[in-house]
């Protein structure tokens, strides 16, 4: 298994245990480094780098922080990206939240900061991981006009916006929410699995209620796909993991361990 969206830097302890656990049950785990209020890009990058070849890593500008305008951190961001291009398989995640932000001038500081690291992909010739909260449809129109190879992660939207995103070559995240949240279950009923990537959004989005989430849970997005399209588990596990290194353009460098 690979999970395609996870954030080790944000638990707050027992990092290495829990990065180690994970090797026992998944190829590889996309760790989108994103710049979030205290956590740092550069951070999160040397705290993760020990474990580069198990963990990818992307990095991006989150959109929550975003809508703060603060375009100094913008560029500290981007050099750091520049520095590291050739070592991350995406830019982000990046992109609109309009359920927190507050009025129409951070919404607008949102959408400059987007199209920013939109153009910086671009640029570098990286994918995007997009996260669009009550926003997907403008995020959408947004990377369609830029042109840019997409990853909708944790994808919330409508069923119709989903297949318009996969007919147009995207890829969408279908996360552990789906055992919680319909419209990640109706997306889920509504796609193939041939532009499907899963993932946890750990720590967030725990399938149990009461645990934290873990990149090895997402397995349990990969049963749920499994029942819904009456394939075996094997098989929706294949697919969605040659979709992942499709589109990150990675190789897992080893086997789960035994």
């Amino acid at each position: 298994m690979i999970d395609s969206h996870a954030h080790f830097e944000f638990y707050k302890t027992n990092i290495p245990n829990i990065i180690e656990e994970c090797k026992n049950e998944l190829k590889a785990v996309i760790d989108s480094m994103t710049e979030y209020r205290k956590t740092h890009v550069w951070k999160s990058w040397e705290l993760l780098r020990p474990y580069f070849g198990f963990v990818f890593p992307t990095l991006g500008y989150h959109p929550n922080e975003a809508r703060r305008g603060n375009w100094e951190k913008v560029n500290r961001v981007e050099e750091f990206i520049l520095r590291h291009k050739d070592e991350i398989v995406a830019v982000g995640e990046i992109g609109l939240d309009y359920h927190y932000a507050e009025n129409e001038k951070q919404k607008e500081n949102q959408m400059q900061i987007f199209k920013h690291f939109l153009e910086l992909a671009l640029e570098i010739k990286k994918p995007v991981v997009i996260h669009a909260r009550e926003s997907e449809r403008e995020a959408y129109e947004t990377v369609q006009r830029y042109g840019v190879d997409a990853y909708f992660h944790s994808f919330a939207g409508s069923r119709e916006l989903a297949k318009e995103i996969v007919e147009n070559n995207h890829y969408i995240g279908i996360s552990t929410g789906i055992v919680f949240i319909p419209e990640v279950r109706a997306a889920a009923e509504a796609l193939g699995i041939e532009r499907i990537l899963v993932e946890t959004d750990s720590p967030y989005m725990s399938p149990f209620r009461g645990q934290r989430n873990k990149p090895c849970y997402v397995r349990v997005a990969i049963e749920e796909i499994a029942k819904l399209k009456e394939l075996s588990f094997e098989e929706v596990e294949r697919i969605t993991e040659e979709n992942a290194i499709k589109f990150f353009n990675f190789q897992p460098k080893s086997e789960v361990k035994k």
